[in-house]
This record gives structure tokens, sequence and C-alpha cells, in this order.
């Protein structure tokens, strides 16, 4: 009897394991392997060395180049909050018919190319585009703005593209708060901002804290837009990996920057999940 439920356990273990194997393939293939050989590019030319790393911590171009990164992958992460957090907000407590074309509003974009978006902002924001033309129409400036080609048009087109997975993440944690916990603390005599500071606030911390992490590593490594919109004057850590390939065939360099961009990921990733579990940071949850 017990050799059946031992061998019984044994043909789990083997299904379970064979269920497994394609997923498996797929993580060493996709992910484990390439990995791997951008660590050991960064590391190896002719022999092992740190040059690579060193010249990323010692040479002011890159180190600019990773402080500029942070600047504004900190400035989208706040600016898509303080958008996200009403939108999410009225999503929850509005009546359905009009929370839904909020929601509409916000997942829309996800049906729309990245390169589609940045161009629209192009044009938005060019230097005759459809805001300096307004703009000089009324009179309030006498030469069009500056707009683009530049970090404040990175940051603006960023803020937009980013926006939805801020949303998101918000809409999830507030959906999860009891509508009874303001009435309460408005019945017990708060005034409604108090109960909101004191009540709602506190308890939609995990969806901001999950938003926060999102954008912020999205950001991290957002290429496309800051290429478009940058002009070539704003340079982030991304394009910095571009360039390295493209213009010197500097693999190694490229790898180096690659690699401590996704240290740099797993530790914020950590940071953030020691306050929100990881699959409620990637939407599992």
């Amino acid at each position: 009897m017990a050799d059946a439920a031992l061998r019984h356990r044994r043909r789990d273990r083997g299904l379970m394991y064979l269920l497994m194997a394609p997923a498996v393939c797929v993580v060493l293939l996709l992910l484990i392997v390439p990995t791997s050989w951008l660590f050991w590019q960064s590391i190896y030319a002719g022999g092992f060395t740190l040059a690579n790393y060193e010249r990323i911590f010692t040479d002011s171009i890159y180190f600019d180049t990773f402080v500029l990164t942070f600047r504004i992958s900190a400035i989208v992460t706040l600016g898509t909050l303080v958008l996200g957090y009403p939108l999410a907000y009225a999503a929850c407590v509005l009546p359905r018919r009009w929370a839904l074309p909020i929601l509409v509003a916000v997942v829309l974009p996800f049906w729309t190319s990245v390169l589609v978006r940045t161009y629209a902002w192009l044009i938005l924001l060019g230097h005759n585009g459809v805001i300096n033309s307004f703009l000089m129409s009324l009179g309030a400036v006498d030469a069009p703005l500056r707009l683009v080609n530049n970090e404040f048009g990175t940051i603006v087109a960023t803020i937009h593209i980013l926006l939805p997975f801020m949303v998101l993440p918000l809409y999830s944690a507030m959906q999860k708060i009891p509508d009874d916990l303001m009435l309460a603390g408005m019945s017990l005599g708060g005034s409604p901002f108090h109960a909101f500071r004191r009540i709602y606030f506190p308890l939609s911390l995990t969806g901001v804290m999950a938003g926060a992490a999102l954008v912020f590593v999205l950001c991290l490594g957002f290429y496309i837009t800051p290429e478009l919109m940058g002009g070539g004057k704003t340079v982030m850590a991304s394009m910095v990996v571009s360039r390295n390939v493209e213009l010197f065939n500097d693999w190694g360099a490229a790898s180096a920057v690659s690699v401590v961009l996704l240290v740099i990921v797993l530790i914020v990733f950590y940071l953030a999940s020691r306050i929100v579990p990881v699959d409620r940071i990637v939407g599992a949850g």
C-alpha cells in the first residue's frame, strides 16, 4: 500500500515537471541566456576586465546620463501620480455612466502605438504646432515657444504614455476600499477632507506604491519617446546603450550600462515589494 502511494506521488511529480518543462525552456532561452550573455560581454574583452563598469562610475558623461535618467523618471512618476490619482478616484466614486468614459479614455492609449502617440505630441508641441499656433493667434506669445527637442517635451509625452500604468493599479487598490468607511468617518464628525486624508488615502497607498514602482521602472528604460522628443539633446541611459552599439560598435560598454540598469530595476522592485507584494505591482494581485 505504501509502495503504491509512493509510486503515485512520483508519477504526479514527474507529470508536474513535464508540464513545467516548456515554460522553463522559454524562460531559459528568452531570459536567462540573454541576461548571462549580456553580463559576460560586459566583463570580457579578450580577458576579464571591469573597465566598462569603471567607465560608468568615473566618466562624467555616463554619470550625467544616469542622473538625467533618474531625474526624468522621478518627475514622470510624480506627474503621473498627480494626474492619475484624481482620475482613478473619480472612476471609483462616480456613477458608472460617468466612470466608464474615464476608464475608456485611460485604457484607449494601450491600443495605440507608442510611436504614433509620440508623433502626435510632436505635432502638438512642435515649432509650428497646434499649441504654438494657438498661443500666437491669441497674442500670448510673440514667437513660438521651444516645447520639443528638450527635456520638457520628453517629460510631457512620457507622462501621457505612462499614465495608464499609474491609473490602473490605483483604480485596482481603490476599488477594494469599502465606501462605508468614508461614511463612517464623516458620521463621527470628520469633514469629507479629513475622512479622505485619515481613512481613504492611507488605504490607497498600496496602489500608489505599485503604480509609482511600475512607472519609474518603465521610464528608466524608455527609448522611443526620449529619442524623438528630446531631439538628441535629452540623452537617457537607454539611448547610451543604443549609441554604444550603433555608433561605436562597443558591445561591452552597452552591456555594462544594460546590466547596471537591470540591477537598478531589481533594487527598485525589491524595495517596492517590501511594501507591496510583487504580484500587485505587475497587476496579478
